[in-house]
């Protein structure tokens, strides 16, 4: 199923059609998931509404290590040696994703996880180990076309990863190079590190679609909109996806105390949908991303120190995920494409309040994270207007006043965070 970026350079297509996407990150898949698993999981993500599995080719650095654990070459002393492939491994991740297509997924797929690459900031926790020279980089990009290409699969060049030093970014811009000219029908993008948003030009110019990552540090609530609405803003326009939210019950990171909540989760997607990353979205559940399963071990003190995991099969019934599938539904339901921030509308409400529109104004969605009055620069009184409980999924009629050309909502019965929609009735 081929991807395409459309014309308006702000939302993606799948064979034609408009496609929002909808990820889930299992990174760990290829090391540690079996066939078996990987069905019941695939039903699963499938039924709520996911079409995107973002996947790391190579082992998660800070995954759960647990009784069934792949290995995509021989190691020695934690070191692989990428001068020889371990075949069965590449063998039983191109039956995943056959699997995967089979149930329509579309793979999202990391070439190069931040710690393979010299001089990031997971290389120097990793102190060094398996960086991948550049002679071995070809053999194994050669080995990536080879497996994947035919499943015609996002390439995320790179993964979790800073721009430290010009040796890393001519690492991956030695890598787009290549893929652009052994790989030309798949789409090409990069996934960096949290909060960041300085990426260099060099890399910049080869993009297809601009991932952010907002993260999981409880102190940065606000990186959802902040870098959504900083890659809007560039002159170059590519789709914007938040492809790394908080979590579903992550750890704080740095190991602060608390867990990421289910309404965490769905407010950074709103945010990040209405604040210019209304190409998709991406989910995670805590246990899913590493596969943690029996008798798995998890470093809490890896990376970025979270706590500790619950096991897979608990993390995959975590409520967040069908927040997620109802939002992809409701933007399919209302048949909405590309939406453009407009939070200058907003006269009265704190900046967490984000409001968009689609090209046309057929529809305007404004998210209110906490229960409050606010008052708009427009009047959409002659829109059909419909306020959505997202905690309890009812659907209810919002109070507002109308003063002059401006509009005020008044405090709604909600207990926490809601949607108005405002549909033109013609």
């Amino acid at each position: 199923m081929k991807l395409e970026v459309c014309s308006n350079n702000r939302t993606l297509l799948r064979e034609g059609e408009h496609f929002f996407y909808l990820a889930d990150t299992c990174w760990s898949a290829f090391t540690s998931i079996k066939e078996d698993e990987w069905v019941r999981y695939l039903k699963k993500r499938k039924a709520q509404g996911f079409n995107t599995l973002q996947i790391n080719i190579l082992p998660q650095w800070d995954r759960s290590r647990g009784i069934f654990d792949l290995q995509p070459a021989e190691q020695k002393d934690g070191q692989y040696d990428f001068s020889v492939w371990n075949e069965a491994y590449f063998e039983h991740a191109q039956t995943l994703c056959r699997i995967a297509q089979d149930y329509e997924f579309t793979l999202a797929l990391v070439v190069l996880w931040s710690n393979y690459v010299s001089g990031t900031w997971a290389s120097r926790m990793n102190k060094g180990k398996n960086i991948l020279s550049k002679e071995h980089r070809y053999l194994y990009y050669e080995k990536i076309i080879t497996t994947f290409d035919s499943f015609n699969p996002i390439y995320f060049i790179g993964g979790d990863t800073d721009f430290p030093t010009q040796e890393t970014i001519d690492t991956y811009v030695e890598a787009f190079e290549f893929f652009e000219k052994h790989s030309k029908d798949t789409l090409k993008t990069i996934h960096i590190k949290g909060r960041l948003q300085e990426i260099p030009e060099e890399i910049i110019e080869h993009l297809d679609i601009y991932l952010y990552q907002s993260g999981h540090n409880n102190a940065f609530l606000n990186m959802p909109y902040l870098l959504a609405e900083h890659f809007y803003q560039l002159e170059r326009q590519r789709p914007i996806i938040n492809s790394e939210p908080c979590y579903e019950q992550m750890g704080f990171a740095r190991q602060v105390y608390g867990r990421f909540s289910q309404r965490d989760v769905r407010k950074a997607a709103w945010q990040s949908v209405l604040s210019g990353g209304c190409a998709g979205i991406t989910y995670g559940a805590h246990g899913i991303w590493s596969w943690h399963g029996e008798e798995a071990a998890f470093a809490e003190d890896i990376g970025e120190a979270f706590d500790s995991p619950v096991h897979w099969e608990e993390a995959l019934q975590f409520p967040g995920a069908n927040d997620y599938g109802f939002l992809k539904q409701l933007v399919d339901l209302l048949r909405i494409q590309n939406l453009v921030p407009c939070n200058e509308y907003l006269l009265k409400g704190d900046e967490q309040i984000r409001l968009a529109k689609t090209v046309g104004e057929t529809h305007y969605f404004i998210y209110v994270p906490s229960n409050t009055t606010i008052r708009l620069a427009v009047d959409l009184s002659d829109y059909q207007l419909t306020l959505i409980d997202l905690k309890e999924n009812r659907l209810l009629k919002p109070s507002y006043e109308v003063d002059g050309n401006e509009m005020v909502f008044n405090t709604h019965s909600c207990l926490e965070d809601v949607l108005i929609i405002a549909q033109n009735k013609e």
